[in-house]
Parts: structure tokens; C-alpha cells; sequence
């Protein structure tokens, strides 16, 4: 994979745990860096971790010397609400086609409570010759 220092993995301070073509799982705490301004873990910051789950997932299943993929659409909803530890990210697929792929992303809390479950659909874009 290619570097994820100086990204959003890294500022958010997501660690990749798992990267299996049906399975990728990913942490991130909820800090200073994923809190919104009244102490809550960020629905921002989750939809972030969501979709960077989903691209990882997303990357194993295409050939990345001849394609590149691109988060195309992403919708999420909050269940619960958090204020501090660690959130885990757990993306599936849904679909894995060719132009397009669908991830199921379940993030859920130390204790496996869901917090946000979200959607995410991927295109798998030609690399220009």
C-alpha cells in the first residue's frame, strides 16, 4: 500500500489493523483530533474512517497498476454516541464489480455497541495510457 503518512489515516490517527479482500478492519480513537466542539466523536470523523475502510477494501479487489478507485457516494447514520477510547471500523462488500463496488462499513465501540453504520460505493476508474 502506498504511504499513509501525511494523510487523513494518519491526522485522524487511524490505524489499519486487518486488509483482507472481504474483511478490512481499522481503528481510530476519539480524541482532540475526531471530537466535534461539544466533546462527541465527529459524525464527520466516522464517515472519514468509514470511507477510508471501504477504498482499502476497494484497492485489494482492483488492479491498481491499470485503475485507480474513488469514494462515489457515502451516506451513514449515527446510533450512538461517543466522548473518548477507540472506534473500530469493519468494512464488507457488498458488491465487487468491475466500474463500481459497494462496502458495508459497521463501526462499533470498545464493548462491539454500534455507533455508525454506513454505505459506501466505490468506482473503479481506467488509469490513462
Amino acid at each position: 500500500m502506498k504511504q499513509i503518512q501525511n494523510t487523513l489515516i494518519s491526522a485522524l490517527g487511524m490505524e489499519i489493523i486487518s486488509m483482507e479482500k472481504d474483511l478490512v478492519i481499522i481503528t481510530m480513537p476519539v480524541d482532540e483530533r475526531t471530537r466535534q466542539p461539544a466533546g462527541f466523536l465527529h459524525g464527520g470523523a466516522s464517515v472519514a474512517l468509514a470511507e477510508t475502510a471501504a477504498s482499502i477494501g476497494a484497492m485489494l479487489h482492483a488492479d491498481l497498476e491499470k485503475e485507480h478507485v474513488f469514494g462515489i457516494e457515502i451516506n451513514a447514520n449515527h446510533i450512538k454516541s461517543k466522548r473518548d477510547g477507540t472506534v473500530t471500523a469493519r468494512a464488507t462488500p457488498l458488491h465487487t464489480g468491475k466500474t463500481t463496488m459497494v462496502w458495508e462499513i459497521k463501526i462499533t465501540d470498545e464493548e462491539e455497541q454500534l455507533i455508525s453504520v454506513a454505505r459506501c460505493t466505490i468506482g473503479v476508474i481506467p488509469k490513462k495510457t
